[in-house]
């Protein structure tokens, strides 16, 4: 199983090719992540939200800091 900090670059990565899905709740992403390729597996719901927020954070200062 991967963790958060694993998962931020993959975040990183399809917000850069994406940018509509940076608005999107880990529920969303498990399955992109998965259907994109970007995962063989799917990965925990927890590790995505707390690797959403550095991900976001990194984008958009204004917001990681709300």
């Amino acid at each position: 199983m991967m963790t958060s900090s694993e998962i931020v670059p993959l975040l990183h990565d399809l917000y850069s090719c994406f940018p509509e899905y940076r608005c999107r709740e880990a529920y969303e992403l498990q399955g992109l992540l998965w259907s994109l390729r970007y995962t063989d597996e799917l990965l925990d719901e927890d590790e995505i939200a707390a690797a959403i927020e550095v991900a976001r954070a990194d984008f958009d200062p204004d917001e990681g800091a709300a």
